[in-house]
């Protein structure tokens, strides 16, 4: 093993800041008008309803994530309960979730450099601004877990501080009047508009990944989720009523924060939310890479992936070639894909790791040899594991048949590259015998 090669170096309100950043990234600035323009002011339950789900979720992650003190995530969990192969599965999804996020979140960062120089959202420009990010979070990510760390807790107070301004501000510019509750919205379209504002609240299981590079994990773990999750559902649930409450077109808006902004603040509160919105996704784009690299790297230190890849670097000791491989599939995905192609993938693949993560509670809980530490029990954990797992099957009823298949594929991939690794591998050892 080389976990003892990594540093730890990341901190309790470290880890606050990367479970913010991986979950206030470009969601929050986008998704109000969608979910707004699926079911009116039942948005604002469905924000509701959402944070519910995300509490029971995260309340599960914080047990299972407090009895491992080694990188991996869903990963390491999944594959100390299931086995390898299923292990994998989670591990390749997971990590498909996290390109397929950068690529989203990418694209919307984009748009939002176009508020201030339009030609930039396509052609030759927008695949630079994205070689470029890709390039300076690959470098600080192989430099050091420290200097990833800070680069995440400034982009934290860059992307909270105008989003609290929105909120403060705005609250004394709401007209009650804009919250009218009419017929109810169809079940269907309920479910599909919390489908959709789910991707606006995952992301925090990433922050766990890196386990290996984190401080007493098994105290921290548990407090850096669930207070990160406290602060984002609260964050979030003004956000929303602000914005319904001094935008009535906030349904038809493309970019819901900065035109409700202009509608209060005028253009200068439009291109303060504007900057809050790169720097958010910044922010996220930079955890997106640091958990990506860690997930590849624990993937091929467990050899379920070339061993090569787990190798760290001699003088930083970072997963470099993991932090190489990482950004250069990321870059190619964002360059090829758009926010709304990449979104509900992203969403449904996680929501499959969580539902093998939620299963490997109980298993954990009798079995805890399988562990690395006793670990944080929650009251009831066992129930809790089951109602989540209970949420997620409903919550697929609301995928279409094309996300499925999709899906499927990427599966179907995985299983391919799992079982071609084992066979090269033993064909490998066998003529070195």
């Amino acid at each position: 093993m080389r976990e003892e090669k990594l540093v730890r170096g990341i901190g309790r309100w470290d880890l606050i800041a990367i479970a913010v950043n991986t979950v206030v990234g470009a969601g929050i600035f986008g998704l109000p008008s969608e979910v707004a323009r699926l079911i009116g002011s039942y948005s604002i339950i469905a924000f509701f309803a959402c944070s519910i789900v995300i509490a029971l979720f995260t309340l599960c992650f914080a047990e299972v994530s407090s009895r491992f003190r080694t990188t991996g995530g869903s990963y390491l969990y999944a594959r100390r309960a299931f086995g390898s192969f299923v292990g994998f599965e989670a591990g390749w999804l997971f990590w498909i979730t996290r390109l397929t996020a950068f690529g989203a979140n990418g694209n919307v960062l984009v748009s939002y450099l176009g508020y201030f120089y339009e030609p930039v959202t396509e052609g030759v420009l927008r695949v630079l601004i994205l070689a470029l990010i890709v390039i300076a979070f690959g470098w600080i990510n192989i430099v050091g877990v420290k200097q990833s760390v800070l680069a995440t807790n400034i982009l934290t107070i860059g992307k909270l501080t105008p989003l609290l301004f929105f909120v403060v501000a705005g609250i004394f510019f709401i007209e009650p009047g804009a919250f009218t509750f009419g017929e109810m919205p169809e079940i269907s379209a309920f479910g599909t508009a919390v489908l959709v504002l789910l991707y606006a609240f995952v992301g925090f299981e990433s922050a766990v990944i890196p386990a290996g590079e984190l401080k007493d994990p098994e105290r921290n773990a548990p407090f850096g989720l669930l207070t990160a999750i406290g602060i984002i559902v609260a964050l979030y649930i003004l956000i929303q009523v602000v914005a319904m409450g001094t935008l009535p077109e906030l349904a038809g808006s493309r970019r819901p924060l900065a035109d409700s902004a202009e509608m209060f603040l005028g253009s200068f509160g439009a291109g303060l939310i504007a900057i809050g919105a790169i720097i958010s996704i910044l922010g996220n784009l930079n955890v997106g890479l640091l958990s990506a690299s860690r997930l590849l790297f624990a993937i091929s230190e467990q050899k379920d992936l070339p061993y090569f890849i787990s190798r760290t670097h001699e003088k930083f000791r970072t997963p470099h070639i993991a932090v190489a491989a990482t950004s250069t599939i990321v870059f190619i995905f964002g360059a090829m894909s758009t926010f709304v192609s990449a979104l509900t993938i992203s969403t449904v693949t996680r929501l499959c790791v969580y539902a093998l993560t939620f299963a490997a509670l109980p298993i954990f809980r009798r079995r805890r040899e399988l562990t690395d530490a006793q670990g944080y029990s929650v009251p009831g954990g066992d129930i809790l594991a089951v109602v989540s797992i209970a949420l997620i099957a409903c919550l697929f009823f609301f995928v279409n048949l094309a996300d499925l298949v999709q899906l499927a594929a990427v599966s179907v991939l995985g299983a391919v590259l799992y079982f071609a690794n084992k066979i090269f591998s033993n064909k490998d050892s066998g003529d070195e015998a």
